[in-house]
């Protein structure tokens, strides 16, 4: 009984302690979510101040928290990234990137030159080629993806009408 008490005498420490971690946590990530969980903290906190039992002040805080990250992070975060620029970059700017075969394509080695001027090793798409489907020089591709410092490549797909429709008796 003595432990119990001496833990509810002393939970504001624990709250501060909590508050000041996830506001830490917080600056590392900027996500909101760990800002968002100390104000649950700061609501725990200020019912230990107001006398309420320690369960209560876990649900208050728990409470609090939850519905804060459910209802106020996420137009905080549309809000924070409404200006940023969409534009892929890096690797991503590569994929669908059109090229030329360089040396011949195969599923394991190859070279392509591809339209902004950088070569790169590739290797044929096993998604979309059979073990004996080699691209020569020569042949256009699409970049599918990149595969540490290797591009994914396949031939564009042929551009095919749609099949006509067979008359109905």
């Amino acid at each position: 009984m003595e432990l119990i008490q001496t833990i509810e005498q002393w939970a504001w420490i624990g709250w501060l302690v909590l508050i000041l971690v996830f506001l830490v946590i917080e600056m590392l990530t900027l996500d909101f979510t760990f800002l968002m969980l100390s104000i649950g903290g700061l609501a725990g906190l200020g019912a230990d101040l107001l006398g309420a039992p320690i369960w209560l002040q876990v649900i208050i805080a728990a409470a609090a928290g939850a519905v804060l990250i459910l209802f106020l992070r996420p137009p905080l975060l549309r809000r924070l990234r409404r200006g940023e620029d969409t534009t892929p970059s890096n690797v991503d700017r590569l994929i669908g990137l059109s090229g030329t075969v360089v040396s011949t394509v195969g599923l394991h080695t190859g070279q392509v030159k591809l339209a902004n001027g950088d070569v790169w090793t590739a290797r044929a798409d096993s998604r979309h080629s059979a073990e004996s489907d080699d691209l020569e020089p020569g042949t256009r591709v699409l970049v599918s993806r990149i595969d540490g410092a290797t591009a994914i490549v396949r031939t564009p797909e042929p551009l095919t009408p749609p099949a006509p429709e067979e008359p109905r008796l």
